[in-house]
């Protein structure tokens, strides 16, 4: 069995978030959702899309491809922090790639009717005008195109794609793919000409008779290299003579310490593995004129969740095997329902020469993240920064000379709160600012600590009302009163990183604070966060047990407890909220599931609130009053707070025919209910949707921060906000009162920091001893992008 290094594990840990040598990242400036091209606000539905894209040569125009929209677009970059739409270009049928040759766009066209006959066609645009200068008949469905670096030639992948749904989907699936190269040497576009190579027959391909030519790269010797995903094959071509030089099998690999099972639970058992699988490269890109690189997607029997680096008489010089499987996981981007498929999903590679340096791009499609490396020494690249790209990138493009990175973005869906784009970057003299939370290094597996889908936040030492030395220092600066804000990334106020073993265990238990992690797995666990630098890191995880049967007990026999209890004690609940409790142990907040009347959605689960030792095991179990059971809406606790004797649970919205969420106080000594309503805020998205309330975090004294989020994203967004409210003494209001709140921040400035769309999900919130003010983004298990935001965004002074 073969086991990652603990010493390469360890320089993983260290690298993603550190500048290289010389103090230079790259950091996303900005984040264009192409629905811009049709409305000013995207207040659009249409599905639209960013696949490949392009730059001019001047790199101040991007040029992509829009698939679903069956357009190229322009977006002009003079600006790159402030990217603005150029307009589309209609080109009759699905766009699958575009290039840039000699100052006009080429674009490969699908205009296939079925798989058997396919067709498409090569239009040469003028961006600038939209017009289309020359059409020409490329005698089947093209996939990729790509420039020579002398402007003499544009290849062209002619795929003739395979039926994946005929049979059983395999090869040969006829006609034949083929090579098409255009000959650009001519200012004359009247006078380009298409030459046909055919690729059948040659050694390597698993079927040669059926070669689907997938991504091609060109080098400056101009050789061109042609991926053949599904015959896990590569080729080689000199475009200067038209003939095929070298074609060979892409070989294989063996994959350890990796999760192979979708059972809702990232397992990456050091025993599970998987031998002699297929790379099936996807996207391919040389690195210089004797090395390339391919991103092993898989798509037919293969997919090896890496990369690989290949000299050019076909010798392989590295394998990237499981790193970046790691990575994902490191960072809190595993994708646990791509498991039994090709994990991560390397999509595509790109590359570019930046100072000294020479990096690597690798677009992990189902992770959502853009890994960097240095290829300085192509046998051993070095892991450098994992770049959060949206949703499923796809396409990328780096800028050397304007320090620019682009990548593109093809899923696109409003209602699932997701736009397609186009991500930019800048090579900076900065720190990375994304991960904002990593994890560390179970010593029980070797491997990462698995995590995602965060939801609740607690600090393990609450607000008391004090400021702390840190918060006092604030005031005096300020010199006033009030809340004091900094961004999530790490300017000032905020404490100074330290290293654990520089604090003593009293200190550092004022920056630990622990989260949750939602329905979306099963097994649930307690996270333990350092929060003393950045980016914050998760360094223990607790499964929560009913060991003692006191959950078993309070459910009875039946499908909810064969549901939410399994066999070896652990469980599967939904906790969006936790609090420290003074007595020791946690406070748990778990949001029933269903609605009552509701035959799509059937109650499953009460809204429950544990009492948990500080092991996680459940100690006692609380249920809402019969009559609140009774009217159950599945936006149920998504919060939950202790001051004192008092455990404050908030309701994600009203239940019933109530105007209002209510705030929930239990009373811990006499076990007794009582009930406020919060003044929630009205939906003001363009969208619409709903308002709700996400956590609720203690002040001391009957005082408590609380997270308003709506359920909408990007510029769709419109309320991430945080309020304060006051409970007093627990006894001078009557139940059912309605409470009123005071703004104290929006959150939505705070994530544009990050140049990316606002994200839906502002889950936890918490304030530590010292006064410190954090929150953090639920990424929805990786289902969408992936991308979660960790940290302090301001200091607490109290003013009530």
């Amino acid at each position: 069995m073969k086991l990652i290094d603990s010493a390469v594990l360890a320089l993983l840990w260290l690298m993603p978030w550190q500048a290289t040598s010389d103090g230079m990242v790259f950091n996303r400036i900005s984040f264009f959702p192409v629905c811009l091209q049709l409305d000013p606000s995207c207040r659009v539905d249409n599905e639209t899309s960013a696949e490949i894209v392009a730059a001019s040569k001047d790199g101040m125009t991007l040029i992509y491809s829009d698939s679903p929209l069956g357009v190229v677009g322009t977006i002009d970059i003079t600006d790159p922090y402030h990217p603005t739409p150029l307009g589309i270009i209609d080109v009759g049928g699905e766009p699958t790639s575009v290039t840039v040759v000699k100052g006009y766009a080429v674009v490969g066209v699908n205009t296939s009717p079925d798989f058997e006959n396919p067709s498409g066609i090569l239009h040469v645009l003028d961006y600038v005008t939209g017009e289309v200068l020359r059409t020409m008949d490329l005698g089947g469905q093209p996939d990729s195109l790509n420039t020579s670096p002398d402007d003499r030639f544009v290849a062209i992948a002619i795929e003739n794609e395979r039926d994946e749904d005929l049979g059983e989907g395999g090869l040969p699936q006829l006609p034949a793919g083929f090579l098409q190269v255009l000959s650009t040497e001519s200012d004359d576009v009247e006078e380009w000409e298409l030459t046909r190579i055919d690729l059948e027959g040659l050694e390597g391909l698993v079927e040669p008779s059926d070669p689907e030519p997938e991504f091609v790269s060109i080098n400056e010797d101009n050789i061109c290299v042609v991926t053949l995903q599904e015959n896990n094959a590569i080729v080689l071509v000199d475009l200067e003579s038209s003939e095929v030089i070298a074609s060979f099998s892409a070989g294989t690999v063996d994959l350890y310490n990796i999760d192979l099972i979708e059972d809702e639970v990232i397992n990456q058992d050091p025993s599970a593995n998987l031998t002699n699988r297929p790379r099936e490269p996807d996207g391919v890109v040389w690195i210089d004129n004797d090395y390339f690189v391919t991103a092993d997607e898989g798509d037919w029997n293969g997919g090896t969740r890496g990369f690989t680096v290949y000299d050019k008489e076909g010798s392989i010089v590295y394998t990237s095997a499981e790193e970046m499987e790691t990575v994902v996981t490191m960072l809190g981007h595993y994708p646990e329902s791509r498991s039994e498929n090709k994990g991560n999903e390397p999509e595509n590679v790109e590359f570019g020469i930046f100072g000294d340096t020479s990096y690597l791009f690798v677009n992990s499609e189902r992770s959502s993240l853009t890994f960097v490396y240095d290829v300085n020494v192509p046998a051993d690249p070095v892991f450098l920064q994992a770049l959060p790209a949206s949703v499923s990138p796809e396409g990328s493009k780096a800028i050397p000379d304007r320090n620019l990175l682009v990548v593109a973005t093809e899923t696109d869906d409003r209602g699932g709160k997701v736009r397609g784009g186009v991500s930019i970057y800048m090579y900076m003299r900065s720190e990375a600012l994304y991960p904002t939370i990593v994890s560390d290094i179970d010593d029980s597996t070797g491997n990462p600590i698995p995590f995602g889908a965060l939801s609740g936040l607690a600090a393990a030492e609450p607000y008391d009302g004090g400021a702390g030395d840190w918060g006092r220092r604030l005031a005096r600066r300020k010199g006033k009163q009030g809340p004091q804000n900094r961004r999530l990334a790490g300017e000032i106020p905020v404490p100074p990183p330290l290293a654990q073993d520089e604090l003593g265990e009293e200190s550092l238990d004022e920056h630990i604070l622990y989260s949750i992690e939602d329905s979306y797995y099963k097994k649930n666990r307690i996270f333990v966060i350092n929060a003393t630098g950045h980016p914050a890191v998760i360094t223990a995880a607790m499964r929560i047990m009913d060991s003692d049967g006191v959950f078993a007990d309070a459910l009875g026999e039946g499908d909810m407890k064969d549901a939410l209890i399994n066999d070896d004690n652990t469980v599967n609940i939904d906790p969006e909220g936790i609090a420290v409790s003074h007595k020791g142990g946690f406070w748990l907040a778990h949001e029933g599931r269903g609605t009552v009347g509701d035959g799509a959605r059937p109650v499953e689960s009460p809204n429950v609130l544990f009492k948990l030792s500080e092991e996680a095991v459940i100690e006692k179990v609380v249920l809402l009053p019969d009559e609140l059971n009774e009217i159950q809406l599945r936006f149920g606790f998504e919060g939950v707070a202790e001051d004192g004797d008092y455990v404050v649970v908030a309701f994600q919205r009203a239940w019933g025919d109530e105007k209002y969420p209510r705030i929930g106080v239990y009373n811990s000594v006499s076990e007794e209910w009582k009930f406020a309503f919060y003044p929630l805020g009205q939906p003001e998205s363009q969208n619409g949707g709903w308002v709700g309330l996400s956590d609720i975090a203690p002040l001391g004294d009957g005082h408590f921060m609380v997270l308003e989020r709506d359920n909408q994203a990007g510029l769709d967004a419109a309320i991430k906000r945080i309020f304060v409210i006051s409970l007093g003494d627990y006894e001078s209001w009557d139940d059912g009162t309605t409470i009123e709140k005071h703004f104290y921040m929006d959150l939505i400035p705070e994530m544009a920091y990050f140049g990316g769309a606002t994200l839906e999900k502002v889950e936890g919130l918490a304030v530590t001893k010292d006064g410190f003010v954090y929150v953090n983004t639920d990424n929805d298990g990786v289902e969408d992008s992936g991308e979660q935001l960790f940290g302090n965004v301001g200091w607490w002074y109290p003013y009530y």
